[in-house]
């Protein structure tokens, strides 16, 4: 890893509209250290790397990379969750966004949701302020819904479901957002509410 370059300090300092003068007040240099820094001539000292990378609204990783990460949609991130269920304990690992997760000594792939089929039909009812769902699936020791997921823009409700049990899954509802159901044989299928 290579440690903090000017340009990186300068590009993050303007991106947050902030002059010299305002970022040496914040970290408690002046504001010559911080042309020097921005014009190569210098390096921030490791003590204050951390409070340069809060002041700068970066993790102290992009802060030293430069590989700065932007969030292009924040009001809809958790519309983007990702599904990774291990095959061998049937851990359920959700992520906002793609991810590399193991489990079992196993990288697990991303699950990815197709549409309701005929066998696999997830039967949403709206009533009160409640959806209840419902699956006409078998629910035997090897073949059954794991689980049922509720996404909306901001946030999951997750519901683990065993073998020999009844699928009726009720979630308080939260506005717009889609319904997942996750059968162990045949992956899993999603719909929208």
């Amino acid at each position: 890893m290579g440690y903090v370059t000017g340009k990186t300090i300068k590009e993050l300092r303007e991106k947050r509209k902030i002059t010299q003068r305002e970022l040496s007040e914040k970290i408690g240099v002046s504001d010559k250290t911080i042309s020097k820094w921005e014009t190569e001539r210098g390096f921030p000292d490791i003590g204050i790397i951390e409070e340069l990378a809060k002041v700068l609204g970066v993790s102290i990783a992009e802060l030293l990379t430069g590989d700065l990460r932007e969030n292009g949609n924040q009001s809809a991130n958790m519309r983007k969750m990702c599904f990774y269920v291990c095959p061998i304990c049937g851990n359920i690992i959700t992520s906002v966004g793609h991810g590399s997760f193991s489990c079992c000594g196993i990288t697990l792939p991303e699950v990815e949701a197709e549409k309701n089929d005929g066998n696999h039909s997830i039967c949403v009812e709206t009533v009160d302020n409640e959806h209840s769902i419902t699956i006409s699936h078998p629910m035997e020791k090897g073949h059954y819904i794991s689980f049922i997921a509720y996404v909306t823009s901001d946030a999951l409700d997750l519901v683990k479901l065993y073998p020999e049990q009844g699928i009726c899954v009720r979630f308080r509802k939260k506005g717009h957002g889609l319904i997942f159901a996750y059968c162990n044989r045949h992956g899993m299928f999603k719909t929208t509410v």
